[in-house]
Parts: C-alpha cells; structure tokens; sequence
C-alpha cells in the first residue's frame, strides 16, 4: 500500500511493542522500517508516514545491554583469568569476541522496543504542570457521617 492511498484518520490496531519494536517495524502499522541504518532512526514510515519524531530512547538500549550483558561478559573474562591464568592473547580471542557480539548485537533490537513501547503508551516528554491545569478538587466527606 502506498502512502497516499492511506488516510491520516484510519485507526490502527494497537501493536505489541515487543514484537515491531525488535524486529525494527513501524510501531503503528506493523510493516515499515524503524531504522534507516544500524541505529539510526529514519525520520516516518514509508507505509504509514507515521513521524518518529516522537522516540526518544536515550542511554536506554546501552543501560540494558551495560546491566545484562557487559556485567556477564566481564565475568567470563575474570574468571578465565583467574582459573587459568590465561595470557593476553587468549583473552583478545575469547573474552573480547564475546564482549564486541553480545555488545552491539542487542542494541538495534532493544532501541527498536523502546521506541515502540515509547509509541505504544503514549509516552512524552515530561514537564510541570501550571496550577490552571490541576482538575478542580472533589470536596471532602464531612466527619459523622453527614
């Protein structure tokens, strides 16, 4: 389907964020492509038009990638160290491997999540609320029962 044969008013289904967001496809319409390169995101959709102005995942993919995967990886390396006493060459070959493939791998995938899971909840940027904007209080039940 082409963009223009596409309204701007047609309802989407909601998509699992798990699903698009690690296979890179348009969080609204399932089919698209998220990135244009490796992690960058492209600027809409080319099927829906959907603009991915609204994503902004940060320092998120490299937190969970640093927390569930660094941590282990380093753990390996130290304990082949520590077991075998391995020279540096031995390391260069098993432990920097597993760092550098279980390091950028996951990266695409888990901004492609956050990104959609970003899309699916309708999440913004934060920001103070003026005291006009506060819904009007619901006044209190007196004690006693009155």
């Amino acid at each position: 389907m082409s963009r223009d044969v596409m309204s701007k008013n047609e309802q989407w289904p909601p998509l699992p964020p798990m699903s698009t967001g690690l296979r890179g496809r348009c969080p609204r319409c399932g089919q698209g492509h998220m990135f244009n390169g490796f992690l960058t995101l492209a600027r809409e959709c080319e099927v829906c038009g959907l603009d991915y102005k609204f994503a902004d995942p940060a320092d998120g993919p490299a937190f969970f990638v640093m927390m569930f995967v660094c941590i282990p990886a380093v753990m390996f390396g130290l304990w082949i160290e520590t077991a075998y006493e391995a020279p540096w060459w031995v390391h260069l070959f098993t432990t920097l491997p597993v760092l550098l493939l279980f390091c950028i791998l996951p990266l695409r995938p888990l901004k492609g999540w956050l990104v959609a899971s970003q899309f699916f909840f309708k999440a913004e940027e934060g920001r103070l609320a003026r005291p006009d904007e506060y819904p009007p209080a619901e006044p209190k039940p007196q004690a006693g029962g009155r």
